[in-house]
């Protein structure tokens, strides 16, 4: 059976009841600090209330005090963002302080736990000769490092240019995904690029849109999803605008059929699947450029193989085994964010 035929079949992930409490409980849902929709009422930046500078640099300093290595990596825009939103106890009224400052924690808390502010480290030593100092003192690290930086090698993953709001993108390409993934590793090379593009958002701007060419996907991995999915919750909070997937697939209505019970209600409707007719006209909405932004693999101009092309037509960037090549796509969001930043000044006081 080819991988195309083996496709069409959509697989049937069936979970317990005990299991599927255990992945809730893990993922957070049904915890306090995670919002769902209340008597049909729709939040979105419109209802959102005012922070004011002084409850700003209470959380700020709060937030220095208990993560003094790390509280920078939180935008002023961003946890101003998360406090003003109204409460999900009371939609009329906006969140107490605390329990924002509770959801920031939150997120600081997964931070630490998941290990992601070491992964950029284990980056530069996979990318280092095999022979140096620190790789060979270091030989578990070591191994650790080198399957990251095959995670990334695939390039089913990474961030490119904007959109015309200023979210960064993060596009997947589906038909590079391993049928049998390094779990660990993969989630792991997830949590340094959605660090990436949290770190490259133009001042104003707190979240990001996934674009997903989901022609030819491998079968769904619960393991892989579900740490997705909890990456989502409680690291990445409030992050995600939107995940656009094209074309409809079995295989993603069966991912949707699998992580839907798992989802927070401000979550799901973040996800939308669309057809091969109408993905074109959305991106050229979207897209910071319109159309001339398109890639080719959705009928677009722009050949996004030239820059993150699949593991065998890539060289190693250094010594070591390191392909992917992240330090130019940060570099060249970079640019995108500062360019952005120069066109609109206006968002610097948001």
């Amino acid at each position: 059976m080819t991988r195309a035929e083996a496709t069409e079949a959509a697989p049937n992930v069936q979970l317990t009841a005990e299991e599927t409490k255990k992945i809730k409980d893990e993922i957070g849902i049904g915890d306090s600090i995670h919002e769902t929709a209340v008597d049909g009422v729709v939040i979105d930046s419109k209802g959102n209330f005012s922070v004011s500078k002084e409850e700003l640099s209470v959380l700020r300093a709060e937030l220095a005090c208990e993560f003094p290595d790390d509280y920078e990596y939180l935008s002023d825009a961003y946890i101003k963002s998360v406090a003003s939103k109204p409460y999900s106890k009371d939609p009329t009224v906006r969140r107490p302080l605390e329990y924002a400052m509770e959801k920031l924690t939150q997120v600081m808390q997964w931070r630490e736990q998941s290990g992601v502010l070491d992964v950029m480290d284990l980056v530069h030593l996979a990318n280092g000769s095999p022979s140096a100092p620190e790789a060979v003192e270091q030989p578990e690290k070591f191994v650790e490092a080198k399957a990251i930086a095959a995670s990334l090698n695939i390039a089913s993953l990474y961030w490119h240019g904007l959109t015309k709001e200023g979210n960064p993108i993060l596009w997947v390409r589906t038909n590079r995904r391993p049928w049998l993934p390094d779990v660990a590793s993969d989630l792991k090379a997830l949590y340094l690029l959605a660090d990436t593009g949290v770190n490259s958002m133009p001042k104003g701007v707190t979240d990001f849109v996934v674009i997903s060419d989901s022609s030819s996907p491998p079968p769904p991995h619960p393991g892989f999803l579900i740490g997705l999915l909890k990456a989502l919750v409680r690291g990445y909070p409030d992050r995600l605008k939107v995940l656009i997937s094209a074309p409809v697939h079995t295989i993603i209505q069966a991912v949707m059929k699998l992580l839907l019970p798992f989802m927070p209600g401000f979550l799901a409707p973040k996800i939308v699947l669309m057809g091969s007719d109408t993905i074109g006209p959305k991106l050229e909405e979207m897209l910071m450029n319109g159309k001339d932004d398109i890639p080719t693999f959705f009928g677009g101009p722009v050949d996004h193989d030239a820059l993150y092309p699949e593991d065998y037509y890539s060289t190693n960037r250094g010594e070591g085994n390191l392909k992917f090549d992240i330090f130019g796509m940060i570099e060249r969001l970079q640019k995108e964010k500062d360019d952005f930043e120069a066109a609109h000044p206006e968002k610097s006081d948001l």
